[in-house]
């Protein structure tokens, strides 16, 4: 099942967006999940910090390392689109 998301908080300000998963598998193994990312730019360099906030449905649930995966790949991915 493909995963849905709404976004709770954009704050361009601050250059973040906070979004909280409402369906998909996620919620199979989480009782809730949110993903925040903020850009934090110094100069010409830009910090992409992705803060995973999740409260696990039991203590057997592993932490969500695949997701996390994910997330840093995204990163590289537009980092390389931006330094190409």
């Amino acid at each position: 099942m493909a995963e849905k998301e709404v976004i709770e908080e954009i704050d361009e300000e601050k250059k973040l967006v906070k979004k909280k998963m409402i369906e998909g598998d996620m919620l199979g193994y989480y009782k809730s999940f949110y993903l925040t990312i903020h850009v934090e730019t110094k100069g010409e360099n830009n910090l992409v910090t992705w803060i995973l906030e999740y409260e696990k449905k039991n203590i057997n649930v592993p932490d969500p390392h695949t997701f996390m995966e994910l997330c840093l790949n995204i990163t590289k991915d537009i980092e390389s689109y931006h330094i190409n």
